[in-house]
């Protein structure tokens, strides 16, 4: 019974990993827009690499909110605690939907000439690694994500660390995807494109955090 219940907890926190890499990729930063513009200016491979660098930062970002989620577990182990760390992180959650909702993200586009030199793909994985590490407040993103979803899970450590690989995956999954999409629709995915594509990111974050706000209340859960 006990192999069971930890395997169905490790395969939550797989699901859950794979979610949140996505959720947190999804939305049209500088990094999404870095990908955009080196996939249709330099080519595919450029973009994966540029969704890589961004992957591990995302990581970086989310090893930081597990440890401090962990030194706190005595305290979110409270079911009453708990309820209101779920529905504090729905909250953080719909916000951060609307601000994407709302959010300009051509605003970002930079007018390079497009004879500028590729770059390595090495330059290219560590500049975009760079840009998402300069934007510390992603880390509150995670903190919703991971209160919302229950993701600190202390008895099963194993199963965490396949959580944060899927945080991963998931990023890879998108950026992979992102990419395959711009070479497809190279020529009709432009500005006007981009700013509705964002705003679509921005209506399913916040759906998906009222949804989970309205599960909290009324007890409700899928696992």
């Amino acid at each position: 019974m006990d192999i069971w219940v930890g395997f169905t907890s490790t395969l939550l926190l797989l699901l859950k990993g794979f979610v949140i890499g996505i959720i947190v990729s999804a939305p049209m930063g500088p990094t999404g827009i870095l990908c955009i513009q080196r996939t249709m200016r330099k080519g595919r491979q450029y973009g994966i690499v540029t969704g890589a660098g961004a992957a591990l930062s995302d990581l970086f970002y989310a090893l930081i909110t597990g440890l401090g989620m962990f030194s706190l577990v005595g305290f979110i182990e409270d079911k009453s605690i708990l309820f209101w760390l779920k529905l504090i992180g729905s909250v953080m959650l719909f916000i951060f939907g609307i601000w994407t909702l709302r959010s300009d993200p051509r605003k970002f586009m930079r007018n390079d000439n497009e004879n500028k030199p590729k770059g390595t793909l090495l330059q290219n994985f560590v500049t975009s690694f760079l840009v998402t590490l300069s934007n510390p407040l992603i880390i509150f993103l995670f903190i919703a994500l991971f209160n919302m979803l229950t993701f600190v899970v202390p008895e099963n450590i194993f199963g965490m660390l396949v959580g944060y690989a899927a945080i991963v995956a998931g990023a890879m999954m998108w950026w992979y995807g992102l990419t395959y999409v711009l070479t497809r629709a190279k020529q009709n995915f432009g500005l006007h494109g981009i700013h509705r594509f964002n705003q679509a990111i921005g209506v399913v974050v916040i759906t998906i955090s009222i949804c989970y706000a309205i599960m909290t209340v009324f007890h409700l859960s899928f696992y």
